[in-house]
């Protein structure tokens, strides 16, 4: 099966579907991380806060792809902020991963209690334009925190945020459409927290003939969003990646648009309290 690629406003391209390893277990993540190049994934989503990114690289290492097959996304932290501390941030994260460059580096949140994030963006343009770094882009910049982005000059190629049909983020996505970023969904699924089988996600799931979450993985991609869920179980990995065969139909896409409250539907934390 072949999983589309969006093109991304620095002339790149990005494979729509991927894999994440938020609190995959650093002793397991090596075998999770293979499970999922062997099931067909070729886009990983790691970050340093998360503790795997030396066993995310040993499953690269390991897996005889080529490194240009694969696409590899991790995180800057928020304690690791200027233009020194982000240098080093990268630096580290590239020996624990074992690749001279990381095609997506991201701004992991905005941690506005943590002063401007500007001096650090500017770092991650310097490390992109070093080779260090393919693309860069934020995570968690909602329409509060993307503009001081934004009035740098330098345009993030993706903003990676909660996104699932409870929670939309419309104002976030809209104004990240404008400047054309790529908007990347973390918590696709709910993270657990919602029920979706039993909202018109299972109803039209059940008419497909496909699980709720191949449902909602679809509606992410026909949405035009980037989506990388996440699971420990080989099976699961291995439906998650078929939905990228899944057509759903405008009525069922529009049905479960109509499921979003807003920022009543979050499930997670809010970008402005986390430093």
């Amino acid at each position: 099966m072949t999983i589309p690629t969006l093109q991304l406003n620095d002339g790149r391209t990005i494979p729509q579907l991927g894999f994440g390893v938020f609190k995959v277990d650093p002793a397991e993540t090596e075998r999770i991380v293979t499970d999922a190049l062997e099931a067909g994934y070729r886009h990983i989503d790691t970050a340093a806060i998360y503790g795997n990114e030396e066993g995310v690289g040993a499953a690269l290492a390991k897996s005889g792809i080529a490194r240009d097959e694969l696409f590899v996304t991790t995180k800057l932290w928020n304690d690791r902020r200027g233009e020194t501390a982000a240098r080093e941030a990268l630096g580290e994260s590239l020996q624990k991963l074992g690749l001279d460059h990381v095609d997506l580096y991201l701004i992991h949140w905005p941690t506005p209690a943590n002063g401007s994030p500007v001096e650090t963006w500017r770092t991650l343009a310097s490390l992109r334009d070093e080779g260090l770094t393919t693309s860069i882009g934020v995570s968690n910049f909602d329409e509060r925190f993307l503009p001081e982005i934004l009035e740098t000059g330098i345009v993030p190629a993706v903003n990676q945020i909660e996104l699932h049909p409870q929670f939309q983020q419309r104002a976030a996505t809209e104004l990240s459409a404008q400047h054309d970023i790529k908007v990347e969904a973390w918590g696709p699924l709910g993270q657990g927290k919602v029920d979706y089988a039993s909202t018109v996600v299972g109803e039209i799931a059940e008419r497909h003939g496909v699980t709720w979450a191949q449902a909602l993985i679809a509606w992410h991609l026909q949405s035009g969003r980037i989506v990388f869920p996440k699971s420990n179980r080989r099976e699961r990995m291995e439906d998650n990646f078929a939905a990228a065969s899944v057509q759903l139909t405008a009525e069922d896409v529009a049905a479960i648009d109509g499921l979003d409250q807003g920022a009543a539907g979050r499930v997670s934390a809010d970008p402005a309290e986390v430093s």
